[in-house]
């Protein structure tokens, strides 16, 4: 389990570099990176990466705080997503960065962010309650790990008084009856699948077979982008989409899902993988069996394997999505939720944030600015 409380008055000017690329480092260089004494334990490893990164990434821009004044000089939020994993650690570089410039303006914020080690609705309701029961968080974020189990329980704790907003990957709306106040993350995956999806299928003159990974049963994100793929390879009468499995977020089990869809289908032509692990289990697979180039693979997001991947020809294209962004506007947001104010003016009630396709000519500039690779 994943638990940390961040009180960050000491990002450097370095730190402040990688997080303006968005680098995705370790979830235990993070756990161990902001804890109470605020010490700088930053590995040798990821201090030469900041020292190599570049502040114009394509990939994200920094971000400076709007003019909003807060109410308070002190907040506290709740944090909690599906799963550790490095999205969800390019996700913290973000809120860092906010709670260091709210700091500069003599504004001090901590917050919880937690998760499991396995995706779980049972579990995320579990928490909820908990920081809802210990009645000390100005807001509570949730990053929905199923719609139809976790909306009674925000429901349910809106109601006894507690301000909550959902975050991140996954939202739970109005129109799936949830009374949360304000989403910040990506608002297109059904978009971002169906993008993804015309990639290969353009790819593939829109005749082959295909197969695709998911991820986690239930996750709004996941499913979101796969029934927007589906649309896509439905209306080409040359594309079949042959099997779908779920890999429960792992490139272990995408690696094996892969093999056994080469085995199954040696005629297969290309794979479309929903999540950001499912690409580095695939494209190890395809590789290993000597089928880069012949099995085409598009997929998601910053995983450096899957970027090197992309840099070698194994994967044709990547979605990556803006994670900093999406973390430095939840901070944002939380604040004004937290001193009391609607949705409106002052920010929306769904956020726009990007997705960009990449491709292999993308990929050396990719691994050098979010990782400091000089190949």
């Amino acid at each position: 389990m994943r638990n940390k409380k961040f009180v960050l008055t000491f990002l450097s000017l370095t730190i402040l570099a990688f997080v303006l690329v968005m680098s995705g480092c370790s979830a235990k260089t993070l756990k161990n990176r902001n804890q109470r004494n605020n010490k700088d334990i930053l590995s040798s490893q990821n201090k030469n990466q900041l020292q190599t990164a570049l502040s114009d990434s394509e990939v994200i821009q920094k971000k400076q705080l709007d003019v909003y004044n807060p109410q308070k000089r002190e907040y506290n939020f709740y944090f909690t997503y599906k799963i550790v994993h490095a999205w969800w650690d390019a996700v913290a570089l973000g809120m860092e960065d906010a709670v260091r410039q709210y700091e500069e303006k003599g504004i001090r914020i901590t917050f919880d962010y937690r998760a499991p080690e396995a995706m779980s609705a049972n579990d995320q309701i579990k928490r909820i309650k908990k920081a809802a029961a210990l009645n000390e968080y100005d807001v509570i974020g949730v990053d929905v790990a199923d719609i139809d189990i976790v909306t009674p329980v925000i429901n349910q704790i809106i109601a006894e008084g507690h301000k909550v907003m959902t975050f991140s990957s996954s939202d739970s709306g109005k129109e799936n009856g949830c009374n949360r106040i304000a989403y910040v993350g990506n608002t297109h995956n059904y978009k971002d699948g169906q993008d993804l999806a015309e990639t290969l299928c353009s790819y593939l003159k829109y005749n082959g077979q295909v197969a695709m990974l998911v991820g986690n049963e239930g996750a709004p994100c996941h499913e979101e982008r796969a029934s927007g793929a589906k649309t896509v390879f439905d209306k080409y009468e040359g594309i079949n989409l042959i099997d779908v499995k779920y890999d429960e977020d792992s490139d272990v089990n995408a690696y094996n899902l892969t093999k056994e869809f080469l085995e199954k289908y040696p005629d297969l032509d290309g794979i479309i993988c929903c999540n950001m692990s499912n690409p580095v289990g695939a494209g190890r697979a395809v590789e290993e069996a000597g089928k880069a180039g012949k099995v085409i693979i598009v997929g998601m997001d910053h995983d450096e394997r899957a970027i090197k991947y992309l840099r070698d020809g194994v994967i044709y294209a990547l979605a990556i999505q803006d994670c900093y962004s999406i973390g430095f506007d939840t901070i944002t947001t939380a604040i004004k939720i937290a001193d009391g104010l609607e949705p409106g003016s002052l920010y929306p009630e769904k956020t726009e944030e990007t997705t960009t396709v990449f491709y292999q000519k993308d990929a050396a500039a990719l691994l050098h600015s979010l990782y400091g690779v000089m190949e």
